[in-house]
């Protein structure tokens, strides 16, 4: 529910707050509403909030659009689209809690630079069609793809939004629907055909690119029914400085008949399409994956919030996209870009981190419970000027069960060796025993990482040359309450200690075997 805050001191201007948001400045005006920055009251971070009048909505009978572009958003998580993070309802309006793009529209891009350098338009053209691929994969059509709906941030990275228009697309169903921009539409749409879907996208594509490379639009006219007439003819100009391997790529595109036009398959096969082309906009299956948990953002929504780090686990695992842990969750990760490298990171960490894309550079990363760190050599960890050793080997077991059984397993096995442990996070523990002979504690950690789409890999690692926990960590519920030993000298810890993580190890795996 909206509330109004009257601020003390200053202007006394009221300050309007949504849900967890304060209202800033308006962005812009629209048919339905308009859109106003917005800052998150705890993390400080910036959001874009789409206010949409329910009864403009319900006058221009547009109320399934509206739940369209809401159910189709709440799926995707992608690095150049829109991402939607809450929806909020009064009485009065709807509140769309969206990410901050602040680079603009493509299209005023455009219009300020005329045509862009070749290398430029490419790269833009290949952010477009990764966001349109992942649509149609997860079987939705946009329907309306246009340089205003493609935003830009601040690190000039593309952002796909307004899927007011967008449906979602059956097997054995086809579309009738004439909706668009006309000077984008493909011939069919605006000749009320029958259509599947991604043929009139892939159409849409053809004229951006051209609108990117020219500057200008192949089919344009001020009588619709003359640009109608153009759009179904299918004949547009092509200047003379564009070479042939993009000429070839804009006449596949638009083709008239949808039947011979390119696919977004022959697109990203397309020698012009292929170069330079990065390697984390097209990941195999088995390396997409939006689940990719940061403990640095974990722990900041604990202090930010005073929860605990299993709170913002469940709430992460529940699906909820209502949770306010998740929702701030989400904007930490969204909002730690800074400067190209911080951007680049942010499309890595959108995949698999264990399969880096080869065009982003290898850069320290934070633990993660569920992946490999894909660092194979010691790294420069930048804030604190000191080396970081990464493994480049894992000893450990692996396992087709879910993490969670897994893990399940792991603490049964250990509290029937009578090991003592220390939970870090539900997919990392360090655990230690107390060797009778020789009154020492082994120690090492246990971390379950994800090696494919279905299976995972429990890794070993010793701890014994690492100082010995204090009480306060021995606090835990999970832990053992045995006494703890006085730290040892570094004399005494250069003992076998090899041997005898391997001996605790094998404990482990027998106890597990069992």
């Amino acid at each position: 529910m909206a509330e109004k805050i009257v601020t003390i001191g200053g202007n006394n201007q009221p300050i309007v707050k949504i849900g967890h948001y304060t209202l800033g400045v308006t962005l812009g005006v629209g048919t339905f509403g308009k859109v106003k920055i917005g800052e998150h009251v705890l993390t400080k971070h910036k959001v874009a909030v789409k206010i949409l009048n329910r009864q403009k909505i319900k006058n221009l009978d547009v109320v399934g659009k509206i739940r369209r572009e809401i159910q189709n958003l709440k799926l995707f998580r992608h690095p150049h689209i829109i991402k939607l993070y809450q929806v909020i309802s009064t009485p009065t309006d709807i509140f769309m809690i969206m990410e901050y793009v602040s680079g603009g529209e493509l299209f005023d891009y455009i219009v300020k630079r005329g045509k862009l350098q070749e290398h430029e338009a490419r790269r833009f053209f290949q952010q477009i069609i990764s966001g349109v691929d992942y649509c149609h994969r997860h079987m939705i059509v946009h329907r309306d793809l246009k340089p205003e709906n493609l935003l830009l941030d601040h690190n000039m990275h593309v952002k796909i939004a307004d899927f007011g228009l967008s449906n979602m697309m059956t097997d054995g169903e086809f579309l009738r629907t004439s909706c668009g921009s006309p000077n984008y539409a493909a011939p069919e749409v605006i000749s009320g055909k029958l259509y599947a879907g991604p043929e009139v996208d892939v159409w849409s594509c053809g004229v951006i690119l051209y609108a990117l490379l020219c500057g200008t639009l192949p089919f344009d006219d001020e009588h619709v029914p003359t640009l109608f007439r153009k759009i179904k003819s299918g004949i547009f100009p092509i200047p003379e400085y564009l070479n042939k391997n993009v000429v070839s790529l804009l006449c596949m595109m638009l083709q008239v008949d949808p039947m011979k036009r390119a696919s977004i398959e022959d697109v990203k096969k397309h020698e012009w399409f292929q170069k330079d082309l990065p390697g984390y906009l097209f990941p195999s299956p088995v390396e997409q994956d939006s689940s990719v948990i940061d403990t640095e953002a974990i722990s900041e929504v604990c202090d930010k919030f005073g929860v605990k780090e299993h709170e913002v686990h469940n709430a992460l695992l529940s699906g909820d996209p209502h949770d306010q842990l998740a929702i701030a969750y989400h904007l930490i990760i969204d909002n730690k870009r800074i400067a190209d490298e911080a951007a680049k990171a942010e499309i890595k960490d959108f995949y698999v981190a264990a399969n880096s894309p080869p065009s982003v550079p290898s850069e320290p990363a934070r633990p993660h419970p569920e992946r490999i760190a894909p660092h194979p050599h010691t790294t420069q960890d930048k804030t604190r000027g000191t080396p970081v050793k990464r493994a480049k080997w894992h000893l450990g077991i692996r396992s087709q069960s879910k993490p969670n059984d897994i893990m399940l397993e792991v603490f049964r096995a250990m509290k029937a060796l009578d090991y003592e442990w220390k939970v870090i996070n539900p997919y990392h523990v360090r655990v230690r025993t107390l060797n009778k002979m020789t009154e020492k504690y082994v120690k090492m950690s246990l971390q379950l990482y994800q090696v494919d789409y279905k299976s995972y890999l429990l890794d070993f690692k010793s701890l014994s040359g690492e100082k010995e926990d204090t009480e306060e960590d021995a606090s835990s519920p999970l832990v053992a309450s045995l006494p703890i030993p006085p730290p040892l000298s570094p004399t005494q810890l250069q003992g076998h200690h090899t041997m005898e993580f391997f001996e605790m190890c094998a404990a482990l795996i027998i106890q597990l075997a069992r």
